[in-house]
């Protein structure tokens, strides 16, 4: 297919439109239930926290209990921490300064607190 020097231009000019526009690429990382609902301020906030919800994520890799700690705050209060099983990729990523983000997937009402939240969490590239 050739293009004439009108189409070629509107078409650079169509891709730079859409690459302004585009400021920044999310792809999920991490689906994973918060941990430590019950020992923080998750459960007394439920009723307040909606899905999709922004959320911050806060490396501690000085925490006593694991090295790869990232705690998830909720408008600067402490709902808990992603999973130790699984918090090794976004601590590394975190700690070599990647940007990620995380927001509440889902909320449900049910008898284990460990099921009560969903985070899902992004690298932004």
């Amino acid at each position: 297919m050739r293009l004439t020097r009108n189409k070629l231009f509107v078409a650079i000019l169509a891709l730079a439109c859409f690459a302004a526009q585009a400021q920044s690429v999310r792809m999920l990382v991490q689906s994973s239930p918060l941990a430590g609902f019950a020992h923080y301020s998750a459960n007394a906030n439920f009723e307040d926290i909606k899905v999709g919800d922004p959320l911050t994520l806060i490396r501690e890799p000085d925490n006593a209990f694991d090295v790869y700690a990232v705690r998830v705050d909720w408008h600067g209060i402490k709902l808990g921490y992603l999973p130790r099983k699984e918090n090794h990729a976004v601590a590394a990523e975190m700690d070599r300064g990647g940007k990620v983000e995380a927001r509440v997937a889902r909320l449900r009402h049910h008898p284990n607190p460990r099921e009560r939240l969903l985070i899902e969490v992004f690298a932004v590239l």
